[in-house]
């Protein structure tokens, strides 16, 4: 019940963020700016983050919140927190600077170390995808609601894969233990292109590079309440609040469970994953 009375105040603050956002993308009135990690960040990452912020602290003025675009508590804090908000203001800001459309908010709500809720709003399509542990996954398009699943795949069809449109493909490539067979569909924004999968529209994405908590906490449970699985680039699950920073491991959004996935995916061992 306490999930299920928080989605559609979640749903309404992640589409008023989207809505500033949406209308300095199309006014062109914003900052760019590089953090120290040499990533962007504009000043209309900044405005969404205050909007989502505001608004969840009217919401649940007793659960901390985390977010990529402010401090981050130290450890020692917050290890012991038994819920909090996760959030990114704007997911794909690339894409937001390159004028694509392809850039969402993202809100999870952690309990117990686990995404039991996950919000995902796409400006450009007005799209809302969003589940609750234990209820399933749906997109809702303007007032349209659809629960949706991944891709009934069956044995011979063409595996579709899900790929960034600013990185190279090649290192994607190297990971598949065929190259038979194999779609891929380009996309801006790692939780829309994780949304695909768990939409069916895609069987799995792969990730290589450095991202945050907040790239995956709103998509984890959205994923596994439409039947597919995030893992980290060995087959183990993600881990949430457990580490001094908040950087993830390269990690894989697999769809339907019956595909061998360990068959069709190389396992590998990077620094990254073994100094996190």
């Amino acid at each position: 019940m306490f999930l299920s009375r928080l989605l559609d105040p979640v749903k309404s603050a992640a589409r008023e963020a989207g809505a500033e956002l949406w209308h300095m993308y199309q006014s062109g009135d914003f900052q760019q700016q590089q953090k120290t990690d040499s990533s962007p960040v504009t000043s209309a990452d900044l405005a969404a983050n205050r909007i989502i912020i505001d608004r969840l602290s009217e919401l649940t003025p007793t659960i901390p919140i985390i977010s990529e675009e402010s401090n981050l508590a130290p450890l020692s804090q917050r290890q012991d927190w038994p819920r909090y908000w996760l959030i990114d203001p704007m997911d794909g800001t690339q894409e937001f600077v390159a004028r694509s459309g392809d850039f969402a908010v993202s809100i999870a709500l952690v309990e117990h170390g686990w995404p039991a809720l996950g919000v995902i709003y796409w400006p450009k399509e007005d799209v809302v995808y969003y589940a609750s542990r234990g209820h399933g996954a749906f997109k809702q398009q303007r007032n349209l609601i659809n629960r949706i699943s991944v891709n009934n795949h069956q044995p011979g069809d063409r595996l579709k894969i899900a790929i960034s449109r600013r990185q190279p493909l090649q290192p994607i490539v190297d990971l598949l233990q065929s190259q038979d067979e194999v779609e891929y569909i380009a996309l801006g924004s790692c939780s829309l292109k994780s949304c695909l999968v768990a939409e069916g529209k895609a069987d799995c994405y792969l990730r290589l590079g450095p991202t945050g908590e907040w790239d995956t906490g709103a998509v984890h449970v959205i994923v596994e309440e439409a039947g597919g699985k995030i893992l980290d680039s060995e087959f183990f699950a993600l881990s949430y609040n457990q580490r001094d920073t908040l950087a993830n491991p390269d990690f894989m959004v697999m769809g339907q469970a019956s595909i061998p996935w360990p068959q069709l995916i190389k396992a590998r061992r990077t620094e990254r994953s073994l100094s996190i």
